[in-house]
């Protein structure tokens, strides 16, 4: 859980850091700097409101435990957010290559006319959006107990690397394309995405919602438990101590959805799903740089022919 904290929160709150030093600096530059002030007010307001819907989830998920349906809702918040996580990879990889172009043309409009309660809401609304979805994720790999998600060491640790990166980021010392740092990071988003995923299909065989048609496909768990009470069960029940502790286990499970005894539909699930990652990538951006390519080649075309017409008219 710590590690999927560390890599959501860090993601979650670089991602904002960015935006708002972004809009900052720009302010700096075109000698705007009374307006910061408004921005920071922005991004605090929604640092507030984001605690106060992790206040809000708890409450609905006491609730749900007391009817006894917590299960069903944990269930679907692993759904919901593997697809939340990949959506907001693929926006941010996306949108990182003009983002900082954007946030700069916004900030100037509102500038030009001198509209201070939307730069509070602008940055109110950049900075809440990433509030919410890291409640909504820290829901899902803690099991409801958010509270204990953002007390952990990962969710501190992320959130204190993400301002690191972004001061060092902004002082010119890493100098790091953005679409780049977002990409690798998001390979490690996604992974923990299909995790979700898996764990849901688990969740629902186990409820019995949905049946399997082979509930363990195969069963390394002599080799590595995917949890240490797996480990000890296993040594209790064979006398035979694995080769690797049921903590590397965690680990991997947390980070690639690892399991010791899947079934063939959380395999199936597994391997789809970053079949479809791939499908979606070959045809988005493999359709953009084909269109690239092909306007960059017409280009070329078009020098050549207004050189060769523009030489012929010399000649006469």
């Amino acid at each position: 859980m710590e590690i999927q904290a560390l890599l959501i929160t860090f993601r979650e709150v670089l991602e904002a850091l960015l935006i708002v030093g972004i809009i900052t600096t720009y302010l700096k530059r075109t000698s705007n700097k009374k307006f910061t002030k408004y921005v920071w007010l922005g991004a605090g307001l929604a640092v507030l409101a984001s605690l106060g819907v992790a206040m809000l989830f708890q409450v609905v998920f006491t609730g749900f435990a007391a009817m006894g349906s917590e299960m069903y809702l944990k269930v679907g918040i692993m759904f919901a957010s593997a697809v939340l996580l990949t959506q907001m990879v693929f926006w941010m990889a996306e949108h990182s290559k003009d983002l900082k172009g954007k946030m700069e043309g916004k900030m100037n409009h509102l500038i030009t006319t001198g509209n201070v309660i939307g730069m509070v809401v602008h940055s109110f609304l950049v900075v809440l959006r990433e509030g919410v979805e890291t409640v909504f994720f820290f829901a899902a790999i803690t099991g409801g107990d958010i509270e204990k998600g953002l007390q952990g060491w990962g969710a501190i640790t992320g959130a204190a690397v993400a301002a690191v990166v972004c001061y060092l980021f902004f002082k010119g010392t890493m100098r790091i394309p953005l679409k780049s740092f977002f990409k690798v990071t998001g390979v490690f988003i996604v992974m923990i995405a299909a995790g979700l995923l898996v764990q849901g299909i688990s969740m629902l065989q186990d409820l019995k919602i949905i049946g399997s048609v082979m509930p363990h496909v195969y069963n390394i768990t002599w080799l590595l438990p995917e949890h240490p009470i797996d480990y000890v069960h296993y040594v209790r029940d064979t006398g035979i101590v694995p080769v690797f502790s049921g903590e590397v286990g965690i680990f991997l499970k947390a980070l690639f959805g690892y399991s010791s005894m899947p079934s063939l539909e959380e395999m199936i699930a597994y391997i789809g799903f970053f079949v479809v990652i791939y499908m979606i990538i070959k045809v988005k951006y493999g359709t953009s740089n084909a269109r690239s390519k092909a306007s960059a080649k017409q280009t070329r075309e078009n020098q050549v022919y207004s050189g060769g017409f523009q030489s012929k008219k010399m000649y006469k």
